[in-house]
């Protein structure tokens, strides 16, 4: 029973990080540990999409190129204003972009103020990396971003909802660390050709049970899109020992 409790209480955790629901992403069956899941593996893409950030708050957000900003934010840092207006009113005065004040105002809405810092392209998928400048720790994080300019966060909600199915397979891990939670930032360990020209992206996302102790796991995601680059949805691949 503890078990089942544990994982309860990991997939609730988690899913109260969305500031709105979302539409759970399919899960592929888990592989034995350390055995990768081939491309079949996955479900059938879901007849909606997950939004992620779009879906966080009211309107739809375009993130491109254009939503980058780089500048000095030493003077918010002060406390002698909040950061959050600070923070608009130094990027406007620097002269950016609507797009990046776009961005900037939804992360204050979802209570982590930053901005995107930087852009490219993997496979096609545009890579938004954020800055989250007032943070004690993980400053960085990154949005996957489809061809229609949707994003998703990859250090939130890192296991889907329905991955409660999943608890037999988790069972071997959750057993050896009921206390393991899943630590941002999720790092990229490579791509796949999936069917009729789709990719999916991997991410490895370290499991420890405080923010300061050693990984005792790693849980790895797919993220996958079609050949026109719209996002699919995100599946568990595999929950690991740490080696």
């Amino acid at each position: 029973m503890r078990h089942v409790v544990a994982l309860a209480l990991f997939a609730l955790t988690l899913a109260a990080c969305d500031a709105a629901p979302t539409v759970a992403a399919p899960v592929a069956p888990m592989p034995a540990a350390d055995t990768p899941a081939p491309a079949s593996a996955d479900a059938s893409p879901p007849t909606e999409v997950s939004h992620d950030l779009a879906d966080a708050a009211d309107g739809d957000l375009v993130v491109s190129a254009k939503s980058v900003w780089q500048g000095d934010l030493s003077t918010c840092r002060t406390g002698a204003a909040g950061v959050d207006d600070c923070l608009l009113s130094t990027m406007r005065a620097a002269g950016a972009s609507p797009e990046a004040l776009a961005a900037s105002t939804r992360l204050i809405a979802l209570g982590n103020p930053g901005h995107v810092s930087a852009w490219r392209e993997v496979e096609g998928v545009g890579h938004a990396e954020i800055t989250y400048p007032f943070r004690a720790n993980t400053n960085q994080g990154l949005w996957l971003v489809d061809s229609d300019g949707r994003a998703v966060d990859i250090d939130e909600n890192v296991l889907p909802a329905g991955a409660v199915r999943l608890r037999g397979e988790l069972k071997p891990f959750l057993d050896a660390h009921p206390d393991a939670m899943p630590f941002a930032p999720a790092q990229a360990v490579g791509s796949e050709a999936l069917p009729a020209g789709g990719v999916r992206l991997r991410f490895d996302v370290p499991m420890r049970t405080c923010h300061a102790c050693a990984d005792v796991g790693t849980l790895e995601l797919g993220y996958d899109f079609d050949a026109d680059r719209h996002y699919e949805g995100r599946s568990v691949i595999a929950l690991r020992e740490a080696r």
